[in-house]
């Protein structure tokens, strides 16, 4: 994997010595320090955090970046984003719509054909989760039952053996297809991996450029993103990182390894990209301000579709979600394999919130609920002034 570290604004020496500031000058923040001891707290192995609101910018960190070792995660390292790529990939569908080159409500078969992709999905749905395409990571069905997905998802010893095969985002394609349907096309809404590889073939196959070219060409580019990739079947990730691990039962014997390094073409466009703190920062901040779409298009991706999820709406590409407090953010989390990182915004782009972690997965997902109440601690914290509980607060 390469990645053009030559428009960095600072030295690994020199982030060092701003993460100790940071440190510091969290004090000023005792709110937002608690909550990432809470979080560390809880079994999170490290976490950094970096909020931008009217008071300026606040950067942090808590935990340790590797196992048995005591320096904190660097605060400008990269991370394997998971999820959050799929809202770099939906910016990326409508700046090509913007282009003329894509058009939302088209069929996503005339552009893909020779997949049997269903004539009545749009490039809309896709990007919407509405597509009812069976999801390729595996589906998980209200009455318990379970369908996997490829190999690499098989939990345990399986998934640490598998981490460095190469799978080609047509193959995901293909396997999904081979699969019955959630629901028809548009009646229904069920979040799917297989939504966005589809997307990234529909954006190859309309510019005849990879998804790599066009999104430096169109996001990366225009926004000085440096530290953000798409490493496509590339296994490393660029120092300075945090270190990601994988816990799992081998001949009765409980084993933790080292998974920073993987092949992450298992998850392809549904969630392989590569970022910073920093990087997200400016990205979700462009983005929902209007700096790389039209106000339409901006719209349209903002507008909620019902999800099952309490107090989640999903737009296209991004999570519109209620605080409890009488307002709206802009969202798309991601985890990947003892890598997470998290990216809110308001609606208006004046208040964000981004950071990173760094933990050790398991099959069983132990940190699951840590991490989703991680997650709402902050946005209690960062977008609603506080936590609702006032004992809390005067702590």
């Amino acid at each position: 994997m390469s990645i053009n570290l030559s428009g960095q604004n600072r030295s690994t020496l020199d982030a060092d010595a701003d993460a100790d500031a940071d440190a510091d000058a969290g004090q000023e923040r005792p709110g937002l320090r608690k909550v990432l001891e809470e979080i560390v707290d809880s079994g999170i192995t490290g976490i950094t955090l970096r909020v931008h609101d009217e008071r300026g910018e606040w950067v942090g960190s808590a935990g340790v970046s590797e196992l048995g070792g005591a320096a904190k995660p660097p605060v400008d390292g990269y991370v394997r984003i998971g999820s959050s790529t799929k809202t770099f990939i939906a910016a990326l569908v409508l700046r090509l719509v913007a282009e003329g080159r894509v058009e939302l409500d088209a069929p996503v078969a005339g552009c893909l054909p020779g997949f049997g992709v269903d004539g009545r999905i749009t490039v809309r749905m896709l990007l919407q989760h509405t597509s009812g395409i069976f999801n390729f990571t595996g589906e998980y069905y209200e009455d318990g039952t379970v369908v996997a997905g490829i190999p690499a998802t098989t939990a345990g010893k399986e998934w640490v053996d598998n981490r460095f095969r190469t799978y080609r985002p047509a193959e995901l394609v293909r396997l999904a297809l081979s699969r019955p349907a959630r629901f028809e096309p548009g009646a229904d809404w069920s979040y799917s991996n297989t939504n966005y590889v589809l997307a990234r073939l529909l954006i190859e196959q309309v510019t005849g450029r990879s998804v790599t070219e066009e999104m430096r060409r169109l996001i990366l580019g225009p926004l000085g993103l440096s530290g953000t990739a798409v490493p496509t079947t590339g296994t490393e990730i660029a120092e300075p990182h945090a270190h990601a691990y994988y816990r799992y039962e081998d001949a009765g014997e409980e084993r933790t390894v080292d998974v920073t390094s993987l092949n992450p073409s298992w998850i392809s466009s549904g969630g392989d990209m590569i970022s910073t703190s920093r990087d997200l920062h400016t990205f979700i901040s462009a983005l929902v301000s209007g700096r790389l779409l039209p106000a339409e298009l901006l719209a349209e991706m903002c507008t909620p579709h019902p999800t099952p999820i309490p107090g989640m709406g999903y737009g296209l590409g991004v999570f519109v979600q209620d605080t409890g407090r009488g307002g709206t953010v802009i969202t798309h989390n991601g985890g990947a394999a003892g890598h997470a990182a998290l990216m809110y915004s308001t609606p208006d782009g004046s208040r964000t919130l981004t950071g990173t972690l760094n933990y050790v997965d398991d099959a069983a997902l132990s940190h699951a609920m840590a991490f989703q109440q991680a997650t709402q601690r902050l946005v209690d914290e960062v977008f609603c002034d506080g936590p609702a509980d006032p004992a809390r607060r005067a702590g």
